[in-house]
């Protein structure tokens, strides 16, 4: 599947991805210790939902503005943190993970970003403009085994790659593997579209036997049955989440889920331990 972020900006897996962000570093930053975030596959950094590439799809339609109709409290953090980079109440331009991470920066915490492709990595340069964030420009498995551990005490490592590659989920495999061994005690994201249930137990079961003692897995499947052909939802693998996150996490996925089912799906959105 190729997944490039400027075609699918502000759509429900962006919702479920960026409102579970928040809360998790939110419940990371409740100790005082300074922390290192760090994103693998930043992207452009900042989308714009009246351009080419997002009108193309029109997914946004159904992902951040369907966030901005619903009114339950639980996303009230994603909401603020949307509406951060725009004027007006409706969303115009949607931050990728770069600018939510930015948000939440303290004055002892780092950023650390990486984009591979060059058109890319200069938008995200000029999006992060003003910021403190540090851009690189190179493999984003060769940083994020460079970079664990973090010179600060805690850290969080955000995986968010387009799939463009037909071996992305081995290299992701691979590379977890060897930075827990490193890092055992760090934080990790990973981020995955869904096109059909079947295709994604395998990968599960790798990631499984790897041994990671905290390993979460949040899967949020847009539709009651698969759509043969289409985008059919969206995952997020979580290594060691903090307690606090985890406590508050159902009734998070609760008020997503009900805030983006399509009409005629009550949609699904779960959570299980995989080690």
């Amino acid at each position: 599947m190729n997944y490039r972020h400027s075609f699918h900006a502000g759509n429900s897996a962006d919702v479920v991805k960026h409102a579970l962000l928040i809360a998790l570093v939110r419940a990371l930053q409740l100790k005082d210790s300074a922390m290192t975030l760090i994103d693998t596959h930043a992207g452009c950094g900042l989308y714009d939902l009246r351009g080419d590439q997002a009108q193309r799809t029109g997914e946004a339609v159904q992902g951040v503005m369907r966030a901005f109709a619903d009114t339950n409290p639980l996303l009230e953090d994603f909401r603020t943190a949307v509406q951060a980079v725009n004027e007006g109440e409706e969303p115009a331009l949607y931050p990728g993970s770069p600018r939510f991470l930015a948000q939440m920066l303290r004055p002892q915490d780092l950023l650390i970003l990486n984009e591979k492709h060059p058109e890319d990595a200069y938008a995200l340069r000029g999006a992060m403009r003003g910021t403190p964030a540090a851009v690189h420009e190179r493999d984003a498995y060769e940083l994020w085994l460079a970079m664990v551990p973090t010179r600060t005490p805690r850290g969080l490592v955000v995986v968010d790659p387009p799939y463009e590659q037909t071996d992305e989920r081995a290299r992701i495999t691979k590379t977890l593997a060897a930075a827990h061994r490193k890092w055992s005690h760090g934080v990790t994201v990973i981020w995955y579209p869904l096109k059909d249930r079947s295709a994604h137990v395998h990968w599960k079961d790798k990631l499984r036997r790897l041994g990671i003692p905290k390993l979460l897995n949040v899967e949020h499947w847009l539709y009651d049955a698969d759509q043969p052909g289409i985008y059919n939802g969206a995952g997020l693998f979580i290594v060691n989440p903090p307690y606090a996150f985890t406590q508050g996490l159902l009734p998070m996925l609760e008020a997503l889920r009900a805030a983006l089912a399509p009409e005629g799906h009550s949609g699904t959105l779960s959570a299980e331990w995989l080690s």
